[in-house]
This record gives C-alpha cells, structure tokens and sequence, in this order.
C-alpha cells in the first residue's frame, strides 16, 4: 500500500524506521539485534526459571526480581515483533489497530517495570531500615497485591492514552521515526487536533514515572541515612552493596526513557540517527543488562543459573 494512499484512508496505515540511512546494510545490522534480543530472551527466562524452580528463592527480593524479569520479557518480545521484520523483510507497514495494539504491551510493561523498581526500592529500604520487621511487612499476600496493583495501574492510566488515538485523522505521509510505535511519536503526526493526546500522556508520565522516581529517590534518602548511621564501615559496605544491583536497573531504565521524552519534546532539530538509536537504547538496554547485573552482582542467583547450567 503507498503511502499516498494515508490520504484517504480512514485506518491509516504508519511506516516503521530503522536505522535511517543504513536501509542497505540491514542484513548485517540484524545481527546485533538478534544477538542482543537472544540475551534478553535467554537471560530473564532463566532467572524466571530459577526462581520458580528453586525453594532458596522464594523470598520478597526474589519474587521482585523474578517481576522484573517478566516485566522485561514483555518489553522484549513487544518491540522485537516489528525491530527484526523490518531488518529481515522489510516489513515496515503497520496499521493503526496493530499500532495501537503494540503500543499497549510496550507502554503497558513500561509503566510496569517501572512499578517493579518501585517496589524494589521499598523492598531494599525495608531489608535495610527495618529488618526486624522484614518478614512481617513482605508476606506473600502483599507481595501479590503490589503485583496486581502494578498491572492494575497499568491498564488502567494506558487504555484512556490509547483510545483517544481512535479519533484522530492522519492526511499526511505516516513516518514513525522508530522501528515500533511510539505514542509521542505517532500523535505528533495527527492532522487533527491531539491536545488532549498530549495533556493526558503528560499526566499518565507524572503519575506513573514521575511518582516512581520521587519515591525511589525517597527511599534511597532514607537508606544512606540509614547506613551512615552503622559504625562499622565494613558493615556500610555489605548493606549497601546489596542496594547495587537495584541502582544500576533504576539507571539503565530512567536514563534512557528520560533522554528519549526530551528528544521527542525539544530535540526536533535532532538528527533522525539520534532518535532512531535512542529509541532503541531505550527498550533493549534494560532487557538486555538486567539479567547480566543481577546474575553477576546477587550472589544466589548466580549460583543457581551456574547450576542449572553445568549441572548434569
């Protein structure tokens, strides 16, 4: 279908971008990727699996990172869908509906990676501040309702952004600027008028990053107090470092997704290169090095991937 034919079309139809300038070289281009997505995929399958399988695993802190693994699973296979057709076949042509579709899970598992890390922030302050009370306060009945209010959350602030989409009219030639549909990306595209698009997007970010961050950041206040209260500076050190993993995820998470809003808000002028690898620094990243942090920095976990995978 050519693009043209956008001009009348009541479900429009969008072209997905690559990696613009590099369309000749997409077959060597995909090998990365698919290097890349394959970590993602092996990675947090086998910390789901271990966790599952493993009776030693089956504590709060676990059950959050075995959240989190799902989490980045979804987010994985949401944006892997449309990234490797296109390098592939390329399969650029995607309608509103399946935009739309996409847009749910990628921007759904999102705003629930961001809960995860959330309520992994809580769960160190409570390792940390109140230990004795530990066990009491992550029962797992609690540990399952924060699963179902992060999930609730979710679908609920995502299904209002997606449906006021419906309405919009798009008359021009429907060029996303990445390799998956992206909601500020796809508005800014609309003929009609998308204000409201754009306050209530604004509004789903604050509640649901904006909320996060400043409570992570809450959180970590009240460890640092924490720990520079011990005497022992060998004692700071192990009860902090059980806070690393956690940090390096919140910064591999927020940085990129921060960095991408701001060149979509104010970075117009940008090369379309620079959008183009931020998008996809965005969604791989986190996927991609969460597994590796916390297989290498959580010690447990190390030794049951290691058994899993050397054990006859």
């Amino acid at each position: 279908m050519k693009i043209l034919g956008n001009l009348t079309s009541i479900l429009p139809t969008f072209l997905l971008t690559s990696i613009p300038g590099l369309e000749s070289v997409h077959a060597w281009i995909s090998l990365p990727f698919g290097f890349l997505y394959a970590i993602a995929l092996s990675g947090n399958s086998m910390i789901l699996f271990v966790i599952i399988t493993q009776k030693n695993l089956h504590e709060p802190m676990y059950c959050f990172l075995s959240m989190l693994s799902a989490t980045d699973l979804g987010l994985t296979i949401s944006t892997m869908s449309t990234t490797l057709p296109i390098f592939w076949f390329n399969a650029r042509e995607i309608s509103l509906d399946n935009c739309i579709i996409q847009m749910f899970f990628l921007h759904g598992f999102t705003i629930m990676e961001s809960g995860v890390l959330t309520v992994m922030a809580f769960d160190r302050y409570v390792a940390i501040c109140d230990p004795l009370r530990y066990t009491i306060i992550l029962t797992n009945s609690r540990i399952i309702q924060m699963g179902i209010i992060i999930i609730t959350r979710a679908i609920v602030l995502i299904i209002p952004v997606l449906l006021l989409l419906k309405p919009l009219y798009f008359c021009r030639e429907n060029i996303l600027s990445h390799s998956y549909c992206y909601h500020p990306d796809v508005i800014k595209l609309a003929c009609s008028d998308s204000q409201a698009n754009s306050i209530y997007g604004l509004i789903a970010i604050i509640l649901t990053t904006g909320v996060d961050i400043l409570y992570i950041v809450l959180s970590y206040i009240l460890i640092i107090y924490s720990v520079f209260s011990m005497d022992s500076l060998k004692e700071r050190h192990k009860v902090f470092s059980t806070c690393v993993s956690h940090i390096g995820a919140v910064a591999i998470f927020y940085i990129p997704m921060i960095s991408l809003s701001l060149v979509h808000r104010y970075g117009q002028s940008a090369p379309k290169m620079v959008h183009s690898m931020m998008a996809n620094i965005y969604l791989l990243l986190p996927p991609v090095l969460n597994p590796i942090i916390y297989s290498i920095k959580t010690k447990h976990v190390r030794k049951a991937i290691l058994r899993l995978l050397f054990t006859r």
